[in-house]
Formats: structure tokens, C-alpha cells, sequence
């Protein structure tokens, strides 16, 4: 973040001043996002464009672009997530109760202020997936190989036949 950039803000006073607020975020700093990581390397980039909205409630529009290194679930390897999201915030005192017809995501605070860290990172958290892997599953985690039916050609080009001891071992029982 820019030095001198304040973290909290007053919502309401923001979204008076309709005010439009850019952030970028090392991902190294973002505490609830380091086990997700397969390096710390990266930045966050988030806007934040506040309005009063017909609730009379303070409301942003957040988006999000991130290219974290994530943990491939399947190979435990690191590769590259690119992302981009995006949100509409209503923001509401945690005593408040919640609006049903609300077309926006509730987002509670205290003293009527709002962490953008926060808020950036409960983003970028969102628009992770579950279980992050690879996007191609024959390579995951190594050299690329052939596999066809029963067969697999291994990074040295010697032909493997996993199965090929299955037979015998029905026949056994």
C-alpha cells in the first residue's frame, strides 16, 4: 500500500463524497491468504467505488485482479491463478438487522468503519477455488507424458504398463 494511505475508512463519509479508492496489496501481507500460497510473491489490486445506496446504507462496488501462486491440490506444486472479481457491498452495523431485499453482499463493521485490507482480501478469498489445480491433469507437476488406455510412456520415453500385473492377480482369486 502507498505510504500515507489510510486502511480504515469511514463508510459514510466516503460514500457521501462518492469517493472512488485504489489500493495494491503485497500478498505476502495478507494474513488470511499465506496457506494458500505456494509463494508470497505477488500484488493485490483492488478499486473501491463507494455510493449511498437506496437503503440509505453506505455500499462500494469492489473489484479485484490478482495473479497469486497457488498449491495444486493433485501434484502440490506451485502455478499461476489470474484473476479478476468483482462485488457489490452493502455495509451494515453489526446490530443492524439485514435487509432481504438486498441485491448486495451484507458486509458488517465496527464504528461504522471499514478495512480495505480486509475487504480486498475477503475478495480475493471468494474468488479462489476450493481445491486448486493444475488446468491440465496429464502434466501436473512434471514433464509432460503420453498416456493411452493401459499404457504410459514415462519423461525417460521407456513404455510402462501399470495394469499389466492385474490379470495374473485376477486370475488368482
Amino acid at each position: 500500500m502507498a505510504a500515507g494511505l489510510p486502511d480504515l475508512v469511514d463508510c459514510a463519509r466516503v460514500a457521501e463524497g462518492a469517493a472512488v479508492l485504489r489500493r495494491v496489496y503485497e500478498l505476502g501481507e495478507l494474513p488470511r491468504l499465506k496457506e494458500l500460497l505456494a509463494t508470497p510473491q505477488g500484488t493485490l489490486t483492488a478499486s473501491f467505488v463507494f455510493a449511498r445506496l437506496p437503503s440509505g446504507r453506505a455500499g462500494a462496488e469492489v473489484t479485484i485482479e490478482a495473479s497469486p501462486r497457488l498449491v495444486c491440490q493433485r501434484c502440490m506444486q506451485g502455478f499461476g491463478w489470474p484473476l479478476t472479481s468483482g462485488s457489490e457491498i452493502e455495509f451494515a452495523a453489526s446490530g443492524d438487522p439485514a435487509s432481504a431485499d438486498s441485491e448486495r453482499e451484507l458486509f458488517v463493521i465496527e464504528n461504522g468503519q471499514v478495512s480495505l485490507k480486509d475487504l480486498a482480501e475477503e475478495e480475493l478469498l471468494l474468488a479462489l477455488p476450493l481445491a486448486p489445480a493444475c488446468s491440465t491433469p496429464l502434466t501436473c507437476g512434471r514433464a509432460p507424458r503420453n498416456v493411452t488406455g493401459d499404457e504410459a510412456t514415462d519423461e525417460a520415453g521407456k513404455t510402462r504398463r501399470p495394469f499389466s500385473g492385474l490379470q495374473d492377480l485376477l486370475k488368482k482369486t
